[in-house]
């Protein structure tokens, strides 16, 4: 559901060559009864489909649908689709955070199925790999969260860092906003730019913060966020500011990360006094982390392919996770270079 956007596109583009799925069908209003590789001509001779009408679409034989659709319409179909047995993945915020009245403020609009949404699993695999394993709707999480609470989780978890004083300095390649028509999205307003938007706050931070205390049992988390745009395609690069609790020595930081990540697939720990790149994992599924430390503070840093490992890709690890399929399965791809 909702093929033509950059999300959507990126969905088809990985899941083409995944030995153990089938595209059913592919949807869109602005362009049915086009042919896919018409609007994508990169997909050329890779499928033969036409998008269909959202409202036009069956589902009878599909086992699992994507939603790669706006904030409020994934809601508006899951009732019926779970009812119906289909298991879902949202690529978008319907279900990310719990307390509906915090996502109705964020989100400016009211929630149709708030009961879902507790009912939810938060799609961030290598957190919740056992929950996502059963789980019938997954609410996969953002591309700007994606990074950060990876970098955050296993100091969070170790109580290393000061849980109410974190800054967080991210920036990202102009497709994390989606294919829109706004004027500051043109590349010849982006190109050779460089600015803050969101500064007054930004609902990618209720998500980290909500799903950040689930995760680590600690209430008292408390996060400053800045999202930057960058004048490229794609990219997520986190800049994290901590304090930490007690004079912890550089070796103990990176036990905790090497332990935490050790058998996890997508997450490459770099160690400390690295600095990890966008282009290392452009096009791929992939998280690369590293951290320095200053005085009684840590600077940690992590960068992902927001298309990627902040949207289909995840969405696509979290769906062979729900199947029982190996977990790196279509998702094995050497990041783009140069």
């Amino acid at each position: 559901m909702g093929g033509s956007g950059y999300t959507g596109s990126e969905l088809l583009r990985l899941l083409i060559n995944h030995p153990h799925i089938s595209i059913d069908q592919i949807t869109s209003r602005q362009d049915e009864g086009k042919y896919v590789a018409d609007v994508f001509p990169f997909l050329e001779g890779k499928i033969d489909q036409t998008f269909t009408h959202p409202e036009k679409v069956s589902f009878d034989h599909s086992d699992l649908v994507f939603f790669a659709t706006p904030n409020g319409v994934a809601m508006r179909y899951a009732k019926n689709l779970l009812d119906q047995g289909k298991k879902i993945i949202d690529l978008a915020a319907d279900f990310r955070i719990k307390d509906i009245s915090l996502w109705e403020n964020w989100y400016q609009m009211k929630h149709e199925c708030p009961e879902l949404a507790q009912k939810a699993v938060y799609g961030l695999t290598e957190i919740n790999k056992d929950q996502i394993k059963e789980a019938q709707l997954i609410a996969n999480p953002g591309c700007y969260p994606t990074a950060i609470q990876l970098a955050l989780v296993p100091l969070l978890k170790k109580d290393v860092i000061n849980e109410s004083s974190i800054i967080i300095d991210a920036k990202s390649g102009i497709s994390g906003a989606g294919k829109r028509q706004d004027t500051n999205l043109l590349m010849s307003e982006a190109y050779d730019n460089f600015n803050a938007y969101s500064v007054g706050g930004h609902r990618h931070e209720p998500e980290i913060e909500e799903n950040l205390k689930q995760t680590t049992g600690n209430n008292k988390i408390d996060t400053v966020f800045v999202p930057h745009l960058l004048p490229m395609v794609r990219g997520i690069y986190a800049t994290i500011y901590a304090d930490l609790k007690m004079d912890t020595n550089v070796e103990l930081i990176n036990k905790i990360y090497t332990d935490f990540y050790q058998s996890s697939y997508f997450v490459n720990f770099l160690g400390n006094d690295q600095v990890p790149q966008t282009k290392s994992v452009r096009g791929s599924n992939q998280c690369k982390i590293s951290f320095f430390k200053r005085k009684n503070k840590l600077i940690i840093l992590s960068t992902i392919d927001n298309l990627v490992k902040g949207a289909a890709g995840q969405a696509i690890q979290n769906m062979n996770v729900m199947f029982g399929i190996e977990e790196n399965i279509g998702l094995d791809i050497i990041p783009v270079s140069p």
